[in-house]
Parts: structure tokens; C-alpha cells; sequence
């Protein structure tokens, strides 16, 4: 009994792997996943007593669990026969790519990393940034909607600080649900988004089997209560001004809502603005159809500058905040309270009539979103320059015309900026400096003028609010 017994050295090794792997099996691994979902949960019970909106259980079930039932929802089942039939391809194979989808679209929602990682990170991120302002809560308006209800936010895009900054804003009061586009879909950024509860949409495929997967996810997330948030532009503003309204997602939230028998769908309008975007001059050279096609190594060292730059102002104590960034949230539009006053049934109208309703509809979103969008001192200031021409001007001349050009915006019901009168001197002037940093103007002695190769930029800034002008 006390002999011994000689193994190949592969075969000891091979038993040294398969211990291991029970051990993390049967040990680490579940002692992990109760220490994990210990804090979720711990997590859940913290934040449930303080969001407005609660998190629906639809959110918190497992994510292969919502891939199957999106796999065979019966409609998508319906959309496989046909695409197969179209194609001349198997059903097995037609299926497999409505699972690669929803395998692509379908999101796994985590709280802690929401609320203990992903809120910290947007919250340091926005404050380093921006001077961060809210406005318009009228809390009265808020206590009335039905806490049953799916609410969505429905707002302009400014900058990829969008989602940032308002998934900052809104934590206090829910989780978002974003609509990403397939800039994400890098790792480890696409892992992070998904625990974050955003899902990716691929905006400009054209197929059919897809459009019907992703129109299904969204139909089956604003059944459930899913607060989420859209832009009805589609894509960043290029020009700063507001864009005429994609359709398709909007769509899908109605196309199959019962005013009778589903719960409510409430849109609240979201106006954002910044005194300076990030990818204003990117977004710009876009619009010029002549312009040489960036890189990728270009624009990942353009990047990679651009923070080492940051950070070495922050060390040297030099950093400056690029002005306001500032979120306005409008009054909800319900639309069982809309269905009622149009006579409007979305789930019983032909397919013509529907996007005619969708579009007067998202119209009256975008105006929503408009009346909210905040004037902010650059974009002001910017005005006053373009509206000047050639002419240069004193300190005292642009606030003067600034002064004239608020007035007149408050007396239009424009969301100005607030700050005290005695401070708005100052404001103005340094919106001023800021321009002047950013050799959007230049100056001679005491005199300012508007640099003539910049105007682009300069008109990007006032697009913003020119709608009020």
C-alpha cells in the first residue's frame, strides 16, 4: 500500500487542469456569481426607494432569455419564412441570422455597473468638462405621469456627450435605454454599453429581415415600461441646426400600441447645448463633399493628442472647462391623451397612413424639443459676431448687442441662460475669451472681429438657437 505509482508527466499535468476547472466550477465560480449578485441586489433595493421611474423586470431578465423570445416572437417567425422564400435559403439559415441579430440588438442591463460605475464615470466626466446646468422641471407636470407608464425621452443631438450628459442628469430619476449606433461596437466599449442598457442599431441597413428583429426589440421594450431615450435627427447635427425627423423608431413604438389596453407612452422633450462641442470641426468638414477622407490612425492620434494636451493643462493647473453644457426638459406628451384628441388608433391604420400620423407626430416633437434648447452664452455671442459682418467691436458694443439680442429672446420665451444680472458682464466677456482661445475671433487693441475662415464654426454655434431668431 505505500508504493508509489510513475505517471507521463502530460498526464500529470492534464489532472492538474481538470482539478482546476472542477474547482472553479464548483467553488469559485458560484461563490463569485452569489458575491456579485449579493451587491446587485443590495444595489436594487438602494435605488428602488429613490427613482421616479422604477426598473422593469423586463430589464432585469436574462439576456439569452429576451434573445429567445425575440427569435421567436411569431411575427419574426413570419418575416423568416418570407426572407427565406425571397432568397431561396433554408429557414435554419434565415433563422440563424434573426439570432445573430438579436444577439447584436438585445442589451444586458446591469445595475451596478449603471449606478456604482457608469453613473460615477458620466458624472467626474461631465463636471470636468462643463459647467452642467438643468432646467424647466416643472415637478408638478413629472408627479402626474403614471409611474406605469413608458416613458421616453425624446431629444436633439448635439455631441457624443449626449449620452453622458443626460444619462448623468437622469439617474436620480431613472435608467435610460439608448439606441447606439455601430461607432460602439468596439471591445471592450460595446460589453460596457450593453451593461449600461443601451442596444446597437445599424442605421442605415436596408434589410428587411433586420429592420423587423430590431423593430420587435423595441416594440417588445415599450410594452414592458422600459424608459428609454431617442434622437429623432437620426445622427449628429452637422450644421447645429435642428434636423428634420428620422421616422423608423418612433414608428415602431406605435406601430402596434393599444390606447385601450397598453400601458401609456409619454414623450418628454430634451433640449441640450453646449458653449463648445467636441466634434464641431469634424462634424463641419463631413458637410464638405470635397473634403480628403480621414484615417483611422489620423483620427485615433488627432484623439490621443487631444487628451495628453488635456491632461497636461490639468497637471500644469491650466485646464479650463469649455463653458455650460445645459439640459432642458420640456413638458410630457401622452399619448393616450393624443390618441384621444386626433381620434388616432396607430395599431389600426394602413401602412400610408400610419407614417403620415408618425410624421406630423414627431413634428410636434421636434418643436417640443426646440422650445427647450438652451441659449447659451457662446452660441449668443456667436450670433452677435455673424450678425456684425466685417465690423469689429468693443467689450461694451457686444454686450450691449448681447444684452439687446436677450431681451429680445425672453420676450420670444426662449430658455436663456440664467445668471444674475450683475454677473452677466462677466459671462459675456468670457465667452469672448473663450472664442478668442479658440482663434474663432481675433482682436486689435480693444477691438474684436470674427476671424473670416472661421464663420463655419461661428455659424455652427448660433445655428443652435436660430431657430428663436
Amino acid at each position: 500500500m505505500g508504493g508509489q505509482v510513475t505517471i507521463s508527466i502530460w498526464f500529470f499535468l492534464l489532472l492538474v487542469v481538470v482539478a482546476a476547472v472542477a474547482i472553479l466550477d464548483r467553488v469559485l465560480i458560484p461563490s463569485t456569481r452569489w458575491f456579485l449578485r449579493r451587491r446587485i441586489n443590495r444595489v436594487l433595493d438602494e435605488i428602488g426607494t429613490r427613482l421616479d421611474i422604477e426598473i422593469r423586470p423586463f430589464q432585469l431578465t436574462k439576456r439569452q432569455v429576451l434573445i429567445d423570445r425575440l427569435v421567436y416572437d411569431p411575427q419574426i417567425i413570419d418575416a423568416i419564412k418570407v426572407y427565406a422564400a425571397e432568397h431561396a435559403m433554408p429557414q435554419e439559415v434565415a433563422q440563424g441570422k434573426v439570432v445573430t441579430y438579436a444577439r447584436e440588438i438585445v442589451p444586458s442591463f446591469n445595475a451596478y455597473l449603471y449606478f456604482r460605475i457608469g453613473y460615477w464615470i458620466a458624472k467626474k466626466v461631465a463636471r470636468l468638462l462643463y459647467r452642467v446646468r438643468v432646467g424647466l422641471l416643472d415637478g408638478h407636470e413629472y408627479t402626474r405621469i403614471d409611474p406605469d407608464s413608458t416613458v421616453v425621452f425624446v431629444m436633439n443631438h448635439r455631441s457624443n456627450m449626449d449620452y453622458i450628459l443626460v444619462a448623468f442628469l437622469a439617474a436620480e430619476r431613472t435608467t435610460l435605454s439608448y439606441a447606439v449606433g455601430e461607432w460602439a461596437k468596439i471591445w471592450p466599449l460595446q460589453m460596457l454599453i450593453r451593461a449600461m442598457g443601451a442596444f446597437f442599431v445599424r442605421r442605415r441597413s436596408g434589410n428587411p429581415l433586420y429592420r423587423k428583429v430590431l423593430e420587435r426589440y423595441i416594440h417588445m421594450a415599450t410594452r414592458e415600461g422600459v424608459c428609454q431615450a431617442v434622437f429623432p435627427e437620426g445622427g449628429l447635427s452637422k450644421d447645429g441646426r435642428l434636423q428634420v425627423p428620422k421616422l423608423g423608431l418612433v414608428d415602431y413604438m406605435l406601430r402596434d400600441f393599444d390606447r385601450t389596453t397598453d400601458r401609456d407612452i409619454v414623450f418628454i422633450p430634451v433640449g441640450i447645448n453646449y458653449d463648445r462641442t467636441l466634434e464641431d470641426r469634424s462634424l463641419l468638414r463631413a458637410l464638405d463633399r470635397d473634403a480628403d477622407r480621414r484615417s483611422w490612425w489620423f483620427v485615433a492620434w488627432t484623439t490621443t493628442r487631444f487628451i495628453s494636451h488635456s491632461l497636461m493643462l490639468m497637471v500644469l493647473s491650466r485646464w479650463r472647462r469649455y463653458g455650460y453644457a445645459c439640459v432642458n426638459f420640456g413638458r410630457p406628451l401622452s399619448m393616450k391623451a393624443y390618441c384621444a384628441e386626433t381620434d388616432l388608433d396607430f395599431n389600426q391604420l394602413e401602412r400610408k397612413r400610419r407614417f403620415k400620423e408618425v410624421e406630423i407626430l414627431s413634428g410636434r416633437l421636434m418643436e417640443g424639443i426646440a422650445a427647450v434648447v438652451p441659449v447659451l452664452p457662446v452660441p449668443l455671442v456667436a450670433t452677435v459676431f455673424l450678425e456684425s459682418g466685417e465690423a469689429g467691436m468693443d467689450i461694451l458694443e457686444i454686450e450691449k448687442r448681447s444684452n439687446s439680442m436677450i431681451d429680445d429672446l425672453k420676450a420670444a420665451g426662449a430658455p436663456v441662460f440664467e445668471v444674475p444680472r450683475s454677473t452677466r458682464a462677466r459671462t459675456i466677456a468670457d465667452a469672448v475669451a473663450f472664442l478668442k482661445l479658440r482663434r474663432l475671433i481675433t482682436s486689435s487693441g480693444r477691438i474684436f472681429t470674427a476671424v473670416p475662415s472661421e464663420k463655419e464654426t461661428l455659424a455652427y454655434y448660433a445655428n443652435s438657437i436660430r431657430h428663436w431668431l
